[in-house]
Formats: C-alpha cells, structure tokens, sequence
C-alpha cells in the first residue's frame, strides 16, 4: 500500500516530467511557429484588423484601442463601473495622455 506522501511525491514527479515535455515540444516547434507568427502579423497588417478580444463584457474592454474617453461612462457621466474586466484594464496609451492638465 503506498502512502499519500508517496502518492503526492508521485503526482508531482509524473507533472514535472509532463511540463518538461512541454518546454520541449515548444523548443523543438520554435522554427515553425516563427513562420506562422510571421505570416499571421502580415495578415493582421494587410486586413488592418483590430486587437484581440480578450474581454466579452463591454465594448470597451473588447476592443481597447477602439474605445474613446466617454465609452465607460456612457450610461451616465458619474456612473461607476459596473464591468469586473473594466478594472483590470487599462485605458490604450492614446488615451492616457489626455488627462486633466
């Protein structure tokens, strides 16, 4: 009868050597996922699509680089926000230089 301590010993081997295969199947595919990289930002450039959707709440977490100052705000100019992913993200570089100056 093996122990819990063995077992747990044992579980922990057996996902170390799991993430180790990982590290290197991810090292030996390297080479092609450059290629794919390369061709996927080509497409991104020529289509001119927009950033990934990361957040599915409101649209201004959605696509961050298309939302303008008012966006979060437009229930009410004092609302809070009501969105989690709201306060995780922060407002695209274009926008954070037009603060109160």
């Amino acid at each position: 009868m093996i122990r819990k301590s063995g077992a747990f010993i044992l579980f922990l081997a057996s996902c170390i050597v799991v993430f180790c295969f990982t590290l290197l199947h991810a090292y030996l595919l390297h080479d092609k996922s450059i290629d794919k990289i390369a061709l996927s930002k080509g497409l991104v450039r020529d289509l001119a699509l927009t950033d990934l959707c990361i957040f599915t709440e409101a649209r201004y977490t959605r696509h961050p680089s298309m939302a303008d100052l008012h966006t979060p705000f437009q229930d009410h100019p004092t609302a809070m926000e009501h969105f989690p992913s709201g306060s995780l993200l922060q407002p695209p570089a274009h926008l954070q230089s037009h603060g109160m100056d």
